[in-house]
């Protein structure tokens, strides 16, 4: 990571040279953060920077590889798993699901279903620090399946929300340990219903599913 964090600071040099004042106030303000903002700013960077996509950097994701796996089975199993995480499971609805005469094409979804965590207590803390932690409320995780079979679990990746403010606006450190916990549960309660038992599983799991399929997507990077 701290790779991650010298090449985005080699970015910011490099933009400063390139359109002047901006640059600089942006490469000045990156460099009075914390090493754990940097960390997480560098890294939501780095994705941008290698597919464009902002959404895919503000998300994590696991891809669902064992087929006896039904969407219900996956559903059910979250709504289990909250109470292991001191969470509730407070709804759920269908997006959308297309029907087979829709002659659905591999790269498009096909379907898509929402569950939703909450802890009250948790919640109430946040909209005290930050009312704007209400538009993350409550906790999202979708399943997503397109037109080749291919199905995931994306979530909201809260590493920016914990590690990215200042000391402008400090979060209560009790507040900071329950929304880490909270991270943990959005976290490992998707990985567990994807069927893994930890992250460099379903990571490993990922990048053998998608050289053995030639899926052409941004892969995990295995920590060494």
């Amino acid at each position: 990571m701290k790779k991650t964090i010298v090449m985005s600071i080699a970015a910011l040099m490099t933009a400063f040279v390139m359109s002047g004042c901006t640059a600089m106030k942006l490469g000045t303000t990156f460099m009075g953060f914390s090493p754990d903002t940097q960390e997480a700013y560098a890294g939501m960077m780095d994705i941008v920077s290698e597919t464009g996509d902002p959404a895919q950097a503000m998300m994590k994701e696991w891809l669902i590889t064992d087929d006896e796996l039904t969407n219900e089975d996956i559903i059910d199993e979250m709504r289990d798993l909250a109470g292991e995480y001191n969470m509730r499971f407070v709804g759920e609805k269908d997006m959308f699901r297309l029907i087979a005469a829709e002659n659905p094409t591999p790269e498009k979804v096909v379907h898509a279903h929402i569950a939703e965590f909450c802890s009250l207590s948790i919640a109430k803390k946040m909209l005290n620090h930050s009312r704007f932690f209400g538009g993350f409320m409550p906790c999202r995780v979708i399943l997503v399946e397109y037109g080749d079979g291919r199905r995931y679990l994306v979530s909201m990746d809260m590493t920016l929300a914990i590690y990215g403010g200042t000391d402008a606006k400090p979060i209560d450190p009790e507040l900071f340990n329950q929304m880490k916990d909270v991270m943990t549960a959005m976290q490992e309660i998707p990985m567990k219903a994807a069927g893994y038992d930890n992250q460099a599983e379903a990571d490993e799991a990922m990048i053998a599913y998608y050289k053995e399929h030639g899926i052409n997507e941004r892969l995990p990077k295995l920590e060494e």
